[in-house]
């Protein structure tokens, strides 16, 4: 199934060559010439705002009622404070790599996973479909209750149709669409701030206390972490086409900010109407807070809804194209991104025939995340004992990798570890006295994400660093290192 990537092109052929380029971009997952690199850094600030002002953050503001957690109004804040930045930082850090290398996030990761990145590379691929699908159930349902005569399923195709389309065209028509949907989304939702704050319930109290409100705040903590956390697997997508001597701190801080933020205040929204949420699709919680039909700041939420989708999931549709090449693929991006949109499409009207969609909702989401601390953890070990820096080029044919086993046992090893630390029915299952701990002790705080990143991180750092290619000391480094 893994073979040879697309011959590496030195050229600029396919690819788009300044801001507002919207040429469909058919360059694949080799690294971009530093001769085609352009754009501004404070670009990242609008593609990471965008895709997160999206009802999926809104629903894990609304979770703080559950029974596992029954967090008060200030705990909850901080817990949303901490989560987001801790996550954004990570994704922040990811993407420097991208003005370094030229290369997108899942290709670069064949540095420590050789051919083993087809796991990772699947892996992220399906996380895509699935992030496709939950989103488009959210963006789907607005249109619907916006214009109640479009049944589901066509409401579904506009969706998919609008994101098909960006993910084809590619990285600068991603780019544009989130730089001026930023603008549009950020007005939108400051109205709906404005009218959602008018009926917000701040009077929320904690629960539990002791111990167990410890193990509440950590679970929150984890959940929130994990929404942003899964950009992780996106990170460098969105700022390889930046020159190479772009500061690798604004890199950072704008890719921070702009996640931090959007999330974070949609988070927060979801936190003032908890107790006013049933546990279904939020888009109908919102519709309904708003005063539902009729009412026009409950249709322009709608509206803004339907947006969001569509610039979140186009950017599902973009890396898990290039995820797919990454393991080693013979497939051009623009099919396999119309085939991201396509499954998520069907993996979305498989969703709206399910019930209890809150339950579903926070179980896939963290399932789908306990993997990616460990791949960060790999990454990010690699990345330092190369000095943050790497000849990009030779990762390119598949045939001519190493096997990469170290990166995929040190994955492997974090994943394991951290199974009896989750707050999941595989961690109840398999965790032992160490889940017996957290589940009587910590009210079933969830540290499968912090020991699987550090074990892997530690297990990678002593199994390579006396086998660590010297080659990739004759690299130059940009002038601002960061």
């Amino acid at each position: 199934m893994a073979t040879d990537a697309m011959p590496l092109d030195t050229h600029t052929t396919g690819m788009p060559t300044h801001e507002g380029d919207l040429s469909i971009e058919a360059h694949g997952m080799e690294p971009i010439p530093e001769a085609a690199r352009y754009g501004s850094v404070t670009r990242l600030f609008t593609v990471w705002f965008t895709p997160n002002l999206v009802p999926a953050a809104f629903f894990i503001g609304t979770l703080v009622t559950l029974d596992f957690l029954k967090l008060g109004f200030v705990t909850s804040i901080l817990a949303i404070v901490v989560g987001n930045v801790v996550g954004s930082a990570i994704v922040g850090l990811l993407s420097t790599m991208g003005p370094k290398t030229g290369m997108a996030q899942l290709p670069l990761a064949r540095l420590p996973f050789g051919k083993s990145i087809v796991l990772p590379g699947l892996l992220n691929w399906f996380s895509t479909i699935g992030w496709d699908g939950i989103n488009s159930l959210f963006g789907a349902l607005a249109i619907t209750l916006l214009i109640p005569a479009i049944p589901f399923w066509l409401a579904l195709v506009v969706i998919v149709a609008c994101q098909g389309a960006l993910g084809i065209f590619g990285y600068e028509a991603i780019h544009q669409f989130e730089k001026y949907a930023a603008i549009a989304l950020a007005i939108m939702f400051v109205i709906l701030t404005i009218s959602i704050a008018g009926k917000g319930d701040t009077s929320l109290a904690d629960g539990f206390s002791g111990i167990d409100q410890i193990g509440a705040f950590i679970a929150y903590v984890a959940i929130v972490a994990s929404f942003v956390l899964a950009w992780s697997l996106y990170a460098s997508d969105y700022s390889r086409y930046l020159p190479v001597d772009t500061s690798p701190s604004r890199v950072f801080w704008y890719t921070l900010l702009g996640m931090a933020l959007a999330s974070g205040w949609l988070e927060i929204l979801g936190l003032l109407v908890a107790g006013q949420a049933t546990g279904g699709e939020s888009s109908d919680t919102i519709f309904t807070v708003l005063g539902g039909s009729g009412n026009i700041i409950a249709m322009l939420a709608m509206v803004a809804i339907a947006v969001g989708t569509v610039a979140v999931n186009a950017m599902n549709d973009y890396t898990g194209s290039l995820s797919l090449q990454a393991a080693g693929l013979r497939i051009k991006r623009i099919y396999s991104a119309a085939i991201v949109a396509v499954l998520g499409f069907i993996f979305t009207l498989y969703l709206n025939a399910k019930s209890d969609f809150a339950g579903n909702f926070t179980n896939f989401l963290l399932f789908i995340s306990y993997w990616i601390t460990p791949f960060v953890g790999v990454v990010l070990a690699d990345w330092w004992l190369r000095g943050r820096r790497a000849d990009a080029s030779r990762l390119v044919r598949y045939s001519a990798l190493p096997t990469g086993i170290a990166g995929l046992v040190a994955l492997v090893v974090g994943f394991l570890v951290g199974i009896p630390f989750q707050n999941s029915s595989l961690g109840y299952a398999w965790g032992g006295p160490f889940n017996y701990v957290t589940a009587t002790y910590l009210h079933g705080a969830d540290l499968a994400y912090y020991v699987g990143g550090i074990v892997a991180a530690v297990v990678y750092w002593l199994g390579t660093r006396q086998s660590m290619p010297k080659e990739a000391e004759s690299v130059p480094a940009p002038a601002d290192a960061g």
